[in-house]
């Protein structure tokens, strides 16, 4: 690490593997104090490794981390003291009340009572949910179980907050409702905030900068609109007759050797699609090339990860865990 680094969060060359399988492949970040910075990409992609490995619950194959200046290897301790989690999977006791799942935790860090009685006050506070403190968890919707896990990660005041997939399984209107609390929470409470993702508007709507990841690597990095920039302007969309049929590709590659051909479309991107969509219907029309449908959008960060890897990031199904799995089984482990 270098010694003058004002990164609260930083990366060299981190790797980890299970075997032969490489999940995380010798990534570097440098995380400044106060971002909410984003890993973006599909499920298996690695982003939840590297947040494990960055949280001392897993141990990296090589290359080397440090949270709040502590290095993940060497000083394990302080950087748990350091950070916050809140996992992918709901891990609360739904057998205690809102209030004893905030005490529980508080008491795992050492806080005296009067420290974790007058934090855990301001923390219900926080994340509205002071009236529901005496209610069972069990009784709680999958909202307030969010809000009520982000607050259990904030009870011992950390530098660095990890979300991992913060709204994943939660219906879009609370979706959007925890997006806003997140920001709101970032710049009330200046901690520095490192979330996961594979929602494009999430990151989008979050995050200070993203990191784009595939396959264990960054292949990507910037603020959303430097991403989206790097697609020059629109993105065309058209619907191609027979796409997959081996001369139609022929005729596509010939006649439009830029674009990304998927599920029997082919995208363009264009720096005015409604100066340019005449002259592509043409090209199309000359190439033998038929037409079925067509449609024309701004760059999402969709069209930033379809550009680089041809593939679409909710193309990806598989997580991880069972892509692991599916190693293990092949290797005999």
């Amino acid at each position: 690490m270098a010694a003058q680094s004002n990164a609260i969060v930083e990366t060299q060359n981190i790797t980890k593997k299970f075997g032969e399988f490489v999940a995380v492949d010798s990534v570097s970040l440098s995380i400044q104090p106060g971002e909410i910075f984003g890993l973006l990409g599909p499920n298996g992609a690695g982003k939840t490794t590297l947040i494990s490995m960055l949280c001392t619950t897993l141990v990296p194959s090589s290359g080397s981390a440090s949270i709040n200046g502590f290095d993940i290897a060497k000083r394990p301790g302080d950087v748990r003291k350091s950070i916050g989690i809140v996992f992918q999977d709901q891990s609360l006791d739904d057998r205690l009340t809102g209030r004893e799942n905030l005490e529980l935790h508080a008491t795992l860090y050492g806080l005296d009572a009067a420290t974790a009685a007058e934090r855990i006050g301001r923390v219900l506070d926080l994340v509205e949910l002071k009236d529901k403190a005496g209610s069972l968890v069990r009784t709680y919707s999958g909202g307030m179980k969010r809000r009520l896990e982000i607050g259990r990660g904030l009870v011992h005041y950390p530098k660095v907050l990890f979300l991992d997939e913060p709204t994943i399984g939660l219906d879009p209107q609370t979706r959007e409702h925890i997006w806003e609390y997140i920001k709101e929470l970032a710049a009330r409470e200046r901690i520095t905030i490192l979330m996961t993702t594979h929602y494009m508007e999430e990151a989008e709507m979050l995050c200070t900068r993203i990191a784009i990841i595939d396959r264990g690597k960054i292949i990507a990095l910037g603020t959303p609109d430097e991403l989206k920039a790097m697609l020059g302007g629109e993105t065309v969309v058209l619907k191609v007759k027979d796409a997959d049929e081996p001369a139609v590709q022929d005729k596509i590659a010939a006649a439009f050797p830029h674009a990304k051909c998927f599920d029997g479309r082919m995208v363009l991107s264009v720096k005015s699609a409604e100066k340019e969509i005449r002259g592509i219907f043409e090209d199309a029309k000359k190439a033998g090339i038929e037409i079925e449908e067509a449609s024309m959008h701004r760059p999402t960060l969709n069209d930033v990860f379809l550009k680089l890897t041809g593939r679409e990031i909710r193309d990806e199904k598989a997580g991880a865990a069972e892509l692991m799995r599916a190693h293990m089984q092949r290797h005999g482990r």
